[in-house]
């Protein structure tokens, strides 16, 4: 077992490239899936989710050259050595579903594909999916198949477009949606979508490979459908997360980072965020700068959103952050019911965190008066201690490793199989800033880390 030991109490210090970003690359390989083209990639990160949506590829007939030094991939999938993605890649992340939408286009056989899982903070339903490619033609249908089940699916007669409106702007749904549109007859006009940077890189991605598609600023999206299709270069955008991560870690160890790649029109909302509780930052041409500019202040009011909206995966590092800005601070979930496990080791440390059940923000959201945690209080400035953590999930662990770097001692971080899947040579990169950092291999066992419980689906 790897374990990260972290001794606390340097400030962040240097420059760190964002590396690219994972939501982005994972569903770009899914989608070169939709033609024979070859697609060559540029900035690909070298990171769990992308080794694991690469051999998902694989199994159905995708060629690969992947230079990770370089960060350059080439892949082509010239025909399709079957639609059955195997059962080992059940729960391994949330890509599996869309390989409907990608497939449906290619071939005429039942394409069967396993549950989905990721990180479990909350209920992720497929239904949006289903619904969404069901109008498009396609027929699937839930079967149990030994211990996992599956879904199974075919357009015998083909897809057609059609007007789609999304009850909730998923992004999963929408690139679901947008996927299957691609092939199909006539137009897709779908309504509500998501519109996050992740979704428009896809948007440019089907574009150069030959889909007439246009995104409009009433969340709808129009998609003719194509059989035409052009071999693609194409640069994955940086890692919006990653660079807030490393923001907020510099800020609140009362650092200085520069954070190269981070682009701003990504992190709008964010950096606003960043202004309210006295943060710094300094936009450059190729890059953001973080830093300290004093004591940081609470009273801060903070709601998740879908984009442009404060981004559910900023929310994690964003509390560790205001433990150590003065006074007291509110923070709303909306967009997953149960990501707040991760604070009950945060309150073992030294944090002073409350949680509710009630919306505490300007809105109610889809979990009002249901039995969820998903509003809190964090009161600052707090002195953090080391602590053996496991991580329960992605960004989570993110949150930890900010916690032990503002520690007094060495914590121990075990679990590292979730940052691995988002985050590059995280340890080599904690260690460029000064943080005393060290990946190490651990016989001794970690207890586990207490978290509510919570249901792993998409």
């Amino acid at each position: 077992m790897d374990v990260l030991k972290i001794t606390g109490g340097n400030p962040l210090k240097g420059t760190v490239k964002a590396s690219g970003a994972k939501n982005a690359m994972t569903k770009l390989l899914v989608a070169s899936l939709l033609s024979d083209k070859r697609c060559r990639f540029y900035n690909v990160p070298n990171i769990g989710d992308v080794e694991v949506t690469l051999a998902l590829c694989q199994e159905i007939g995708m060629q690969v050259s992947w230079d990770k030094e370089a960060g350059i991939m080439e892949v082509q999938t010239k025909e399709l050595k079957t639609s059955y993605v195997p059962q080992r890649f059940s729960g391994a992340n949330r890509i599996p579903i869309l390989m409907i939408g990608a497939l449906l286009g290619r071939t005429d056989e039942d394409i069967i594909v396993p549950t989905v899982g990721g990180c479990a903070i909350g209920l992720r339903s497929v239904d949006f999916h289903i619904e969404a490619l069901q109008k498009l033609g396609a027929s699937i249908e839930y079967r149990g198949m030994k211990k996992e089940g599956a879904y199974f699916a075919h357009a015998h007669n083909g897809l057609k477009g059609t007007l789609i409106n999304l009850p909730y702007p998923s992004i999963g749904a929408t690139e679901n949606t947008i996927l299957a549109s691609v092939t199909a007859r006539g137009l897709t006009v779908i309504k509500n979508a998501a519109i996050e940077p992740e979704i428009v890189e896809l948007i440019l991605f089907l574009q150069k490979l030959g889909a007439i598609i246009t995104l409009d600023v009433d969340r709808t999206i129009r998609i003719q459908g194509t059989r035409r299709f052009y071999d693609v270069e194409h640069t994955v955008i940086p890692d919006r997360i990653e660079a807030a991560s490393w923001g907020m870690a510099a800020i609140s160890s009362k650092g200085r980072v520069f954070v190269e790649g981070a682009e701003h029109r990504n992190m709008v909302t964010f950096l606003n965020k960043i202004r309210e509780v006295g943060g710094g930052f300094d936009i450059k041409s190729n890059g953001i700068e973080f830093f300290y500019a004093g004591p940081t202040q609470g009273g801060l009011h903070l709601e998740t959103d879908v984009h442009p909206g404060f981004m559910t995966d900023w929310q994690q590092p964003f509390v560790v952050l205001l433990t150590q800005a003065s006074g007291s601070s509110v923070v709303h979930e909306t967009v997953y019911e149960n990501r707040f496990g991760y604070t009950e080791t945060l309150s073992e440390m030294g944090a002073d965190i409350t949680l509710f059940k009630q919306c505490l923000g300007g809105k109610s959201c889809r979990f009002a008066s249901q039995s969820f945690c998903h509003s809190l209080i964090v009161k600052g400035p707090c002195s953090l201690t080391a602590k053996d953590i496991t991580i329960p999930d992605l960004r989570a662990g993110f949150a930890y490793v900010m916690a032990a770097a503002l520690a007094k001692g060495t914590s121990r971080i075990s679990g590292l199989k979730f940052l691995d899947r988002g985050y590059e040579n995280l340890a080599k990169k904690l260690l460029s800033l000064g943080v005393d950092a060290s990946r190490e291999v651990c016989m001794q066992a970690i207890p586990p880390c207490p978290i509510n419980a919570q249901i792993e689906s998409l």
